[in-house]
């Protein structure tokens, strides 16, 4: 055993070992328990970030772990492949989308090899790959038989740079997430997916996954949003010159009587017709269609609104109420209108209040009154009053009452709603999957057939920004009709990536299939077992997952209903964030690599520039590492300077995996300087010559080595617990870091000393081997010769060596600590405090002052008050 510890060495050898004997090649075995461990896979930006880093390595400490434990391990990977990103560095760069996404696969998957991840690679997937995508499009034409897939005209977010649908969580203060441009309202037609077919199945199977976060389990509960309410008709006032009746739902029902006004989202239609003859209006209606999308913004943006002129009639009271155009109406929930209750709603309370309209108060507390006037909404549940007949009545009476009432007028009804929307999946961009429709001037839309799959896309175009490459590209789009044999033209729309990431999971388990999206080998190794992404992903991905998964079981693909048992949400690993806004209204995001700070003369931070031109660049605080943001920190310079596992037991004992990061370079060296001890205690041991730990006589163990034992093997325990259990690796890692410190200091050569050493040290090989593999691979063939660190089974504690003789107590001086004592664990109180005050120190510390009294806390510690 060479003395010195030398990573680059041991990791290239043990990972030639494991490619050599195909160690992570997994086929089905019913006879073992099996274990499908997943982390969510990358997208091909470039290059890896310590954040990949610990999302994969905490992956591959469980996959290893469970390996020991028996199981049958599957832990894939592949490639989120399609997507902006790539057109947009294609533009950059010249070159097409393809070229620049398998380039930078290559270049990535060698950065996870040289991580020693234990993966299958014969699994391997790309989800731009045509063997791949095919699969989307044959159950996409599926879903469009179902009448799951289907085609309509929506308002749409619409960012101009990038010539493209955004999703709202796209749209950040009214512009595009990753141009910075100001983002546009269109209504254009496109395909979605009826998820809303799925919505009670999706919500109440989330008591299914008792192995996720809570937290995640509810937003994906308010995301889907279910709603009890009244749908309420408010007939159009024609004498105003209103077109047509207004709809809306509503779940306060009860302070119907309060409505003051009503207001609907610039695009809705009554808004859109009042704006025919009136300027004004027309340019408000523009300034609406560049605000905020989501609900948060909403809810604190400035409330504006304009008179459209038209007025609708309450459907109880008769009254006529006036149409406002509010921008805090969105027309992508519900249906594009509230009524105004400005009593009983903060935002119309702070709509009402700036542009002086009537707040009607009819919901008062059960114990009390509404002030008066009014200085804010009242929107707790409460009961009815000024309400006429329906008066004096609780929430659910009121309900009851009214929506009774406005049946009988035919004028409105009880009904359940969902926040969800159906997911539209139509992108007019070039790299992504193409969606297999013909579009015929005599048959209308023609499904490609089956035996046509998948549609090719073209590999060798470049974007250059002006819109779907492909809509302009008759190699593509010409074709001729499956049905007439006319000329027709493709669907030039490709699908949203969220479709390549709904299913990948189940291709991992038939990879190599080509006659079928699915076969038996995926009911052998679904439901996914330990699913590893960010929070970030909680709602839409594993969304969309979920009901891909219900879908595919409905068409007799799968067997299971939920794809991911247990859901572990990894901290992000946070960095610096550092850009360039340009005058087209593009964010240039620059790696903190490339950035130069600038400290005054008293160390003070004032400025940055770009080190390449010394220019300035803004800096955008601490954020997400991500390709997005450009702010990740490569972990190819660090594994070169101290090894694969050096970064591996870094980025696990930082903190605990589900805690945010902040990247610090400082915590490498001291991951280094433990693997050079540990191997330093190990090659010290071995050279003494060879020892079997299992001639260890643990009756002949002094009581030190007993109590070394005795942590030995709590420490198993504990990092068991940490590992399976709790998944805290770093305390695992800081149980064996308190170990290593306590069998450095044994200095006992004896030979029942070294049988414990080699028990030691190989249990604790065996304890560190999922987090650090590589330096484990070689040291233990040094602790046992001839035998392989993959054969060996995870470490039992045993329950002998964890019954304890002795305790140590801490020993204090009028509350301050001042010795630590070992006593007979039955010992009792006054031989406790006879050895206690007997101590060196505790004699040196009382230097002769009367004892007033001894304190005993059984077990734990002794306070001697003078």
């Amino acid at each position: 055993m060479q003395e010195k510890y030398h990573p680059q060495e041991i990791e290239q050898d043990a990972q030639q070992h494991w490619k050599k004997t195909a160690a992570f090649n997994v086929t089905e075995n019913p006879g073992m328990p099996k274990y499908y461990c997943l982390s969510m896979f990358p997208y091909p930006s470039g290059k890896l970030h310590m954040g990949h880093v610990r999302n994969y390595t905490i992956g591959d400490v469980l996959s290893r772990y469970h390996r020991m434990q028996g199981y049958n391990v599957l832990q894939p990977m592949g490639w989120d492949a399609f997507g902006l990103p790539a057109e947009n560095a294609a533009m950059q760069h010249g070159v097409p989308p393809a070229k620049w996404t398998y380039d930078n696969i290559a270049y990535m998957r060698k950065q996870l090899q040289s991580l020693g991840l234990s993966i299958d690679w014969n699994r391997e997937i790309a989800t731009c790959d045509p063997h791949y995508y095919r699969w989307n499009q044959w159950l996409f034409l599926r879903m469009l038989e179902k009448g799951i897939a289907y085609k309509k005209t929506q308002v749409v977010n619409w960012d101009p740079i990038d010539q493209t649908v955004l999703a709202n969580e796209q749209v950040i203060d009214g512009c595009g997430w990753r141009t910075g441009a100001l983002v546009e309202k269109r209504e254009i037609p496109g395909y979605y997916l009826a998820i809303t077919q799925y919505a009670d199945e999706l919500l109440d199977d989330l008591d299914k996954l008792p192995g996720w976060p809570e937290r995640v389990k509810t937003m994906q509960a308010n995301w889907i949003g279910k709603s009890y309410g009244v749908d309420i008709v408010f007939p159009a006032d024609k004498q105003s010159g209103t077109p047509q009746d207004l709809r809306v739902y509503t779940t306060r029902a009860d302070t119907l009587m309060g409505a003051t006004y009503v207001a609907v989202a610039a695009e809705h239609p009554l808004a859109l017709h009042a704006a025919k003859n009136n300027p004004k209006l027309a340019a408000f209606i523009e300034e609406c269609r560049h605000g905020a999308t989501m609900e948060a913004e909403i809810a604190t943006q400035e409330k504006k609104g304009m008179d459209t002129g038209l007025f609708v009639i309450h459907p109880l009271t008769g009254e006529n109420l006036p149409v406002w155009i509010a921008n805090y109406v969105l027309m992508s929930y519900g249906e594009g209108a509230v009524m105004a209750v400005p009593a009983h709603d903060e935002r119309d309370f702070e709509f009402a209040s700036q542009y002086a309209l009537p707040i009607k108060a009819v919901i008062m507390p059960k114990n009390g009154e509404v002030a008066t006037p009014l200085t804010q909404a009242y929107v707790d549940y409460g009961i009815t009053f000024n309400s006429a007949e329906f008066s004096g009545l609780e929430f659910e009476a009121a309900v009851e009452a009214i929506a009774t009432a406005l049946q009988q007028k035919g004028l409105g009804e009880k009904r359940v709603r969902y926040r969800l929307r159906d997911w539209g999946i139509s992108r007019q961009r070039y790299w992504g999957c193409p969606i297999p429709l013909i579009h015929c001037d005599h048959c209308g839309v023609v499904p490609v057939p089956d035996d046509q799959l998948p549609v090719i896309l073209p590999e060798n175009m470049v974007p250059d920004g002006s819109g779907n490459p492909l809509a302009k590209s008759p190699s593509f789009y010409e074709c001729a009709c499956p049905r007439c044999g006319q000329f027709a033209r493709r669907e030039t729309d490709t699908m949203d990536t969220f479709v390549d990431s709904s299913w990948y999971y189940i291709r991992y388990a038939c990879s190599d299939q080509g006659s079928v999206m699915a076969d038996s080998r995926v009911n052998y190794w679904l439901p996914v077992d330990q699913y590893i992404g960010g929070i970030e992903h909680a709602i839409l991905h594993l969304l969309y997952s979920r009901f891909w998964s219900k879908v595919m079981r409905d068409l007799g693909l799968v067997t299971f209903d939920e794809p991911f048992t247990n859901l572990l949400t990894q901290g992000m690993v946070l960095n610096e964030i550092f850009f360039r806004k340009a005058d087209t209204g593009r964010i240039n995001y620059f790696n903190p690599s490339e950035v130069d700070i600038h400290y005054d003369e008293q160390g003070k931070r004032f400025g940055a520039v770009l080190r390449a031109d010394n220019q300035a660049v803004e800096s955008g605080g601490i954020g997400t590492m991500s390709k997005s943001k450009n702010n990740g920190v490569d972990p190819q310079e660090l594994v070169e300077s101290y090894g694969a596992d050096t970064a591996r037991l870094f980025m696990m004992f930082a903190s605990p995996p589900t805690q945010t990061l902040e990247w610090s370079d400082t915590g490498a060296e001291g991951a280094f300087r433990f693997l050079k001890r540990l191997w330093r205690l190990t090659y010290h041991h071995v050279q003494q010559g060879e020892t079997s730990a299992g001639q260890l006589d643990a009756s002949m163990l002094s009581p030190q080595l007993k109590a070394l034992r005795c942590q030995l093997h709590q420490t198993i325990a504990k990092v068991t617990d940490d590992l399976a259990r709790r998944h805290t690796f770093n305390t695992a890692i800081a149980a064996v870091m308190e170990l290593m410190n306590e069998l450095t200091k044994l200095q006992d050569n004896s030979v029942t000393a070294r049988q414990f050493m080699q028990e030691a040290l190989e249990n604790s090989v065996l304890l560190l081997s999922p987090i650090v593999p590589h330096i484990c691979h070689a040291l233990w063939r040094e602790l046992r010769p001839g035998t392989e660190l993959l054969e060996q089974a995870w470490p039992q504690a045993d329950p002998q060596a964890l019954v304890q003789d002795e305790i140590e107590l801490v020993v204090q001086v009028n509350g301050k600590l001042r010795a630590q004592i070992r006593i007979a664990k039955d010992a009792d109180r006054a031989a406790i405090e006879r050895i206690a005050l007997a101590h060196e120190h505790i004699q040196k510390t009382i230097a002769g002052q009367p004892v007033k009294k001894v304190i005993v806390v059984p077990g734990k510690l002794i306070n001697v008050v003078v």
